[in-house]
């Protein structure tokens, strides 16, 4: 079952606003009321408004409104955390890492509703992108773009073919992978450069260029629809991408990653099982 945390901010803003804002309307001022009642029946002279402890239900809304907005507004707006569970994008993320998608980056949406209501920008080729799954709908998915709309995406023998152009690969020698990817020693490293982006991926020599089950780009470069992208994981051939389920619309987007926060990974030597020189990385 997924959890739908911006429903329950959604919901929690709500609930802690509405009894705070209704107290204040309705019950606030009938306590104000009853305490100077109350003062003046004492026969003292009430040098103000005194006030009745308030409910122990509006003591707790009142503190935590505010604090549940702003983390509503941050996360729907400015930025989300992410962990990165697998190893589809490496080298360029690892399992283990802990990432920030700018969630304006490609215009502002109303959260849960997911509505577009401020253009920003467009995603470009090579953009680490973070979406949800078009099979489901739920689930969370990071991958680069290799395809905008009106693009034609082939590949083929390790390289990707945009609008019928081979994309620069300037391999680097064999890749030594660590902890939780120590299962891609020996891959090939290569620079590549994606309509003038240059990022790192791996591949394994001998395997074929679609994993199994993937047939979309089988017969053919495929054309990128409008609304749409093609996405692929850096990792070529260990990653789930649109070579097995095509498309990514744009309404699925939720943002691009930007910077590595944090890597925990459990399988790394040492106590705490953290790569320091990972901290502060930029996303490339």
């Amino acid at each position: 079952m997924n959890f739908d945390f911006p429903a329950f901010l959604v919901l929690a803003s709500a609930v802690t606003g509405g009894i705070w804002l209704v107290d204040a309307a309705l019950f606030a001022p009938r306590r104000r009321r009853l305490a100077q009642a109350q003062a003046e029946a004492a026969g003292g002279v009430a040098a103000g408004p005194r006030v009745i402890r308030e409910p122990i239900l509006v003591e707790y809304a009142r503190s935590f409104f505010p604090v549940i907005l702003i983390v509503l507004l941050l996360r729907s707006f400015v930025v989300e955390p992410f962990r990165i569970p697998s190893n589809s994008m490496m080298p360029t993320l690892l399992t283990g890492d802990f990432i920030l998608v700018n969630k304006f980056a490609y215009g502002l949406r109303l959260p849960v509703l997911n509505t577009k209501f401020l253009p920003v920008g467009e995603p470009r080729h090579g953009d680490v992108v973070v979406f949800k799954y078009p099979q489901d709908g739920k689930t969370d998915y990071i991958k680069r773009i290799v395809g905008v709309p009106g693009d034609e995406v082939f590949y083929r023998d390790k390289t990707i073919y945009l609008n019928g152009v081979p994309q620069g690969q300037v391999p680097i020698g064999r890749y030594t992978g660590v902890a939780s990817g120590a299962g891609m020693t020996g891959a090939r490293e290569a620079v590549e450069t994606l309509d003038g982006v240059a990022h790192h991926t791996l591949v394994r020599q001998g395997l074929p260029d679609l994993p199994p089950g993937c047939r979309v780009l089988a017969a053919g470069p495929v054309k990128v629809p409008p609304g749409h992208f093609f996405v692929m994981g850096d990792n070529r051939d260990n990653s789930n991408d649109s070579r097995c389920w095509g498309f990514v619309p744009e309404a699925n987007l939720v943002g691009k990653a930007f910077a590595i926060w944090m890597h925990w990974d459990g399988e790394r030597d040492g106590f705490p099982p953290i790569a320091w020189g990972r901290l502060g990385s930029v996303i490339r």
